[in-house]
């Protein structure tokens, strides 16, 4: 079995095709996807889909790139929202220099309160950063300096001394389709370094698929051709990285049952 950590469900992408999307994810051998919140105000629509699909969970925060509408979600609602059953994770928040959609400030505003929610809670906190490895890798250690969290590097993209220290603190990296694009060779050099009981698959659907996917929209069964290069990168078998991915799943998301 392999599970989707992280795909947006609630995206109007997969609207009018849901149920033939899950469906397409089973036969694919993805027994668990976690559907990923961006905005605290749409977290229920997010749960809905949650509390529709057995094998569908979800996560509530705020993305950085809408950091500056959600400054007004205290760490106490992130909390109290989290205690439903179908939530297994914090986020995603972080820090996005890239698109810089929201200011930088407020990100890691944004960033600090999610992790605070994180060790309240004992939930992961799903980390997105792009183009801001500095800067996520002193927020990650002065952070864990004040008591540690559990998270995860979502669709690692970044370089290896953010890798290092991630996996130094605790965290877990998670690969996404990018793993598989011909000029990801430095990432998959990237992933030879990440001990096997930290890696995580993810799609990111809608976004980023896989080869022979690509540039066609993802969905959560494409985890399986993302799975299949890693485990083509570490010289294992496709069943083989499923069994460990799983495994550092199950264990990090630790609401959710073991099937």
């Amino acid at each position: 079995m392999l599970i989707d950590t992280h795909c947006h469900l609630d995206f109007p992408d997969f609207e009018a095709e849901r149920d033939a999307i899950v469906a397409r994810a089973h036969a694919a051998g993805v027994g668990q996807m976690i559907t990923i919140s961006t905005r605290v105000k749409r977290f229920p629509a997010i749960l809905a889909i949650a509390e529709t699909y057995p094998s569908v969970f979800c996560s509530v925060g705020t993305h950085p790139h809408n950091a500056d509408e959600e400054l007004d979600v205290t760490v106490d609602e992130l909390v109290a929202l989290s205690k439903h059953p179908r939530v297994v994770a914090i986020g995603e928040a972080g820090l996005d220099y890239f698109y810089d959609n929201a200011p930088r400030d407020a990100q890691a505003i944004g960033l600090r309160n999610h992790i605070a929610a994180a060790r309240q809670t004992g939930l992961p906190l799903v980390i997105h950063s792009r183009s801001a490895d500095a800067d996520m890798a002193a927020i990650l250690t002065e952070e864990t300096g004040k008591g540690a969290f559990p998270f995860l590097l979502h669709c690692f993209s970044s370089g290896p001394d953010l890798a290092r220290v991630g996996v130094d603190l605790g965290g877990y990296v998670s690969f996404s389709g990018i793993l598989t694009f011909p000029k990801s060779e430095e990432l998959r050099q990237i992933a030879k370094t990440v001990p096997p009981e930290r890696m995580l698959v993810e799609t990111d659907a809608p976004y980023l698929a896989p080869k022979p996917f690509r540039g066609k929209r993802n969905e959560p069964a494409y985890v399986a051709h993302t799975a299949a290069v890693l485990a083509e990168t570490l010289g294992v078998t496709p069943g083989e990285i499923a069994a460990i991915t799983t495994e550092n799943a199950l264990r990090v998301f630790s609401k959710m049952p073991r099937v």
